[in-house]
């Protein structure tokens, strides 16, 4: 009697946790515009303008917006997810040499994290999907290896990260894009 009690609740909880998530997966497209709204706000406020002795070393990374173009909603959720793992990886590492805010850069990778957690459940079962086609998976990759390489060679510099910064804001700036047209 007691184990059939425990085996009923444990079912409760699971049917509530898939209701709620898959209510926050429906109502996606709103909420992460909201965040990447926010995040662009945030980059704005951890550094100042972008400084002009910068303008020198600037640098193409060439994003491969081809990524974010597959016919299916669920494979966009997939490489706006895989992004975000990668935009919250680079700025992880060692960003001291950045006379940024660190308040804002917290709440922007706290914001990140909150995403990717809520993306991961929304997408797991449609990963396996979109990446049995590794292309988008590896041009992702090397896009963001471009990167890190390039914080890298210039030893992390404040021009570095500032270059990095500004290329953090157009690959939200397309997201933000795609969103828009997946929720018309």
């Amino acid at each position: 009697m007691m184990n059939a009690l425990a085996l009923i609740q444990v079912g409760l909880i699971l049917l509530c946790t898939t209701t709620i998530s898959s209510l926050q997966c429906n109502h996606h497209p709103l909420q992460q515009r909201k965040v990447i709204e926010n995040s662009l706000q945030l980059l704005d406020k951890m550094g100042e303008k972008f400084p002009q002795q910068c303008l020198r070393e600037k640098m193409s990374f060439r994003f491969p917006k081809q990524v974010l173009k597959p016919r299916q909603k669920e494979t966009v959720k997939v490489a706006i997810e895989e992004i975000f793992q990668h935009i919250f990886y680079i700025f992880s590492k060692n960003r001291t040499l950045a006379a940024w805010d660190g308040t804002a850069l917290e709440q922007f990778q706290n914001g990140l994290y909150q995403q990717i957690e809520q993306l991961e459940a929304c997408v797991i079962k449609k990963k396996t999907l979109y990446f049995q086609s590794k292309a988008n998976r590896l041009k992702l990759k090397k896009y963001f290896k471009k990167i890190d390489c390039f914080l890298k060679d210039k030893q992390h510099n404040l021009c570095s990260w500032e270059i990095g910064r500004a290329e953090m804001r157009r690959c939200l700036q397309l997201i933000d894009k795609v969103i828009r047209k997946l929720s018309n």
